[in-house]
């Protein structure tokens, strides 16, 4: 088909009828077209789906708590958007600049719409339907204000026309109502930067660890060529990308007359240097959660929205000593440094794993948990709650219930202590069968290595931690009487049944909690109750909740002393002397726990100033390996953890013996003053509450009390 030859359609126009009736179609189109566009732009904001700009006067947006260490470092946020308000004079100028030049170089000209670059991004857009090139955004800052400040009434999703004209009527209304440098300033403060950061003081820190006031033409650049793809120009993920980008925004300064060739150059060629770590938020993670739980139901949804700073206890340092030591010792048990290891490893698990969900709560493979507390406060310094947080959330630290095996012991000697028995008393290590049900075999209760070694003083059997003798003086004294004296050490009491085997740590415990009594060892007497939160403030600085320390006293000067000297023989001469005391120089006491079959592993240690736990073994509780003992496994994992803090942490002084403590030099084979007669091999130097020590010589090797011996010709034995 031809097109009219060019005179028809003039003869057409000339025609009076015809040329009236193509005017009066055209005035139809436009006027209908005009109406259109009135009602629409009367009815964008119909039914309240603007939101009223008077907010604007007292923006508050959401901003994620701060969790901050105890020097102050930031460790991670709490809440969906990592956002920190700040006002435009504490943004830096090159920051203003990078952003005006890339999102609306005419921001101080227009009155909310920029029409040049509107009426660029409509002939773009209309071009794009024809050809597929994706259309250039027309939106001003003042735009993207209405469009992101309140995402919830605006809907970001919504690409329609209708929206469009929504966010210019808001745009205009915003512009009559608040001077550009408010709207510039709440712009700067909300605008999504990546890594779930918003707004650029957040984004500063994140990725360069500095304020935004702080911030080079450079940095201002980097941060400016976000908005446009967030992900795709991270310049953690993308540096090339975001460094490419970067380059093009200080072309753009260079253009604008706001930085001169050589400069341009100059930063344009400007190393990217992000921070080593924009925090800490892969450290502490097990803490982190146990902190949010206690603040949760206190704060409500204000914990994630109200911008608080939640000042800890956490010592970073010891934060990460404790995780890399725990980390090792498992990782050198299931290497077989400790013997062959029966069954898959963490590294195995992972593998087969792949990219399946982790498990929620019981994990398969060889998990631990390691504790660390301020000795007089009860601060925590470091809780590594498992092997893995993004594998297993289930925080063995304070959730989990396990049998402390002879960890449990020292309550059962303090009770002993409290009741007046000194450390001098002889019990028999030897075979016994005690008949708890009738209808039931009775229970025979073995030592560790399965061997009995005969009479032996309370302090022996203690630092070589011979069941028998705990079990026997445990009933000697009675479950009410040791139930009652864990109690005091902040053992939960409903946990531990009345029966023999509680005496040697069948019944289970909070580790938190038992890590926590031993505090009173360290401080001769006083217990620390554990606490993670220092204060908690709101965003403009009022301290909104500080928890009390709480301590208590729970045993005398003399008998807490005495105490402290049994755990450290422990370490000196005990179960602990191989793996702690031949190696940690600091003044320390403990004891090491291992449950029947080795399913548990412990060790909980003290210096004067520091309390700390590892505890290693399977979620389902299950033989470790062969030879699993706390000694052997934990104890390891507890001084090279110890070592690691005290490089960086003065050595404190050793516990001074207070002056009520007594001593006597006694035969340790009776219990009685030694004598001249009596075997050096024998001799002791024991401490004694007053009125508990011996009074008699020993009358075994005393040869006065011989009949017919003569002293004169007496010989000491050997």
């Amino acid at each position: 088909m031809t097109s009219p030859p060019l005179g028809s359609l003039r003869r057409w126009w000339h025609t009076p009828r015809i040329r009236s009736y193509l005017i009066t179609t055209v005035l139809a189109g436009v006027g209908f077209a005009a109406g259109l566009g009135v009602g629409a732009w009367t009815r964008a904001c119909a039914g309240n789906a603007c939101p009223s700009i008077a907010r604007m006067g007292v923006y508050d947006p959401d901003q994620a708590s701060k969790v901050y260490a105890a020097d102050g470092r930031l460790v991670t946020d709490l809440g969906l958007q990592r956002r920190t308000v700040v006002p435009l004079e504490r943004i830096s100028p090159a920051v203003v600049a990078a952003f005006l030049v890339t999102e609306d170089k005419r921001f101080y000209q227009h009155h909310g719409v920029d029409w040049v670059r509107f009426a660029s991004a409509v002939r773009s857009y209309v071009v794009g339907a024809f050809t597929g090139r994706k259309a250039q955004g027309g939106s001003t800052i003042t735009m993207q204000l209405a469009g992101n400040l309140w995402p919830q009434d605006l809907n970001r999703q919504d690409l329609s026309v209708k929206r469009k004209l929504r966010e210019i009527r808001v745009a205009l209304e915003i512009e009559r109502e608040y001077p550009k440098n408010k709207i510039l300033e709440l712009y700067l403060n909300q605008i999504d930067l990546g890594n779930r950061a918003f707004g650029v003081e957040t984004a500063a820190q994140r990725y360069f660890g500095k304020p935004a006031s702080e911030l080079n033409v450079a940095e201002a650049a980097t941060l400016a060529a976000l908005p446009k793809a967030p992900s795709k120009y991270n310049p953690r993920k993308n540096p090339h990308l975001a460094v490419a980008r970067r380059n093009v925004i200080l072309g753009l300064m260079h253009e604008a007359g706001l930085l001169t060739a050589e400069e341009t150059e100059q930063w344009q060629a400007y190393p990217l240097l992000l921070s080593s770590r924009s925090d800490f938020s892969e450290v502490a993670p097990y803490f982190v959660e146990y902190v949010r739980q206690q603040l949760a139901p206190r704060f409500g949804s204000d914990l994630y929205t109200a911008g608080l700073r939640i000042y800890t206890t956490l010592d970073l340092d010891i934060q990460q000593a404790a995780e890399r030591a725990l980390a090792q010792q498992l990782e050198d048990i299931e290497n077989g440094k400790y013997g062959a290891y029966p069954r898959a490893t963490y590294a195995q698990y992972l593998e087969k794993r792949g990219d399946e969900d982790p498990l929620a709560t019981q994990s398969p493979y060889l998990q631990g948990l390691a504790v660390v507390l301020e000795a007089k406060t009860g601060a925590i310094r470091a809780l590594v709650g498992g092997r893995d947080y993004q594998d297993s959330k289930y925080n063995r630290a304070v959730q989990a219930l396990r049998q402390p095996g002879s960890t449990f012991k020292p309550f059962v000697y303090s009770a002993a202590i409290r009741a007046g028995y000194p450390w001098s008393m002889l019990l028999v290590d030897e075979p016994i069968s005690v008949q708890l049900d009738p209808n039931q075999p009775p229970w025979e209760p073995q030592n560790y290595d399965n061997k009995f070694e005969g009479k032996m003083t309370l302090r022996q059997g203690f630092y070589e931690s011979r069941n028998i003798i705990a079990i026997k003086l445990g009933m000697e004294l009675g479950p009410e009487a040791v139930i009652s004296e864990a109690t005091r050490f902040g053992i939960s009491a409903q946990k531990i049944p009345p029966y023999p085997s509680i005496y040697i740590g069948s019944a289970d415990v909070i580790p938190l909690e038992l890590i926590a009594a031993y505090s009173a060892f360290a401080n001769l007497g006083e217990r620390s109750v554990p606490i993670a939160i220092d204060h908690v403030e709101d965003r403009q600085g009022n301290i909104v909740w500080r928890p009390r320390p709480r301590t208590e006293e729970v045993m005398s000067a003399t008998q807490a002393w005495l105490m402290n000297d049994g755990l450290r023989d422990v370490v000196r001469r005990g179960t602990a002397a191989a793996s702690v005391g031949a190696k940690f120089s600091v003044p320390t006491g403990g004891k090491t726990g291992t449950t029947n079959d080795g399913t548990d592993v412990w060790f909980v240690g003290f210096t004067p100033d520091l309390v700390a736990g590892i505890w290693i073994g399977m979620d389902k509780p299950e033989k470790i390996k062969a030879d699993a003992q706390g000694g052997r496994l934990a104890a390891p994992a507890w001084t090279a953890m110890m070592k690691d803090v005290y490089d960086r942490r003065p050595t404190p002084p050793d516990w001074v013996r207070p002056d009520s403590i007594t001593f006597a030099e006694i035969d340790n084979t009776t219990g009685y003053k030694f004598t001249p007669f009596c075997p050096q091999s024998t001799h002791a130097i024991e401490w004694y509450q007053p009125g508990t020590e011996p009074k008699e010589f020993c009358p075994v090797h005393n040869v006065l009390l011989t009949p017919g011996a003569n002293p004169l010709t007496q010989q000491r034995p050997k």
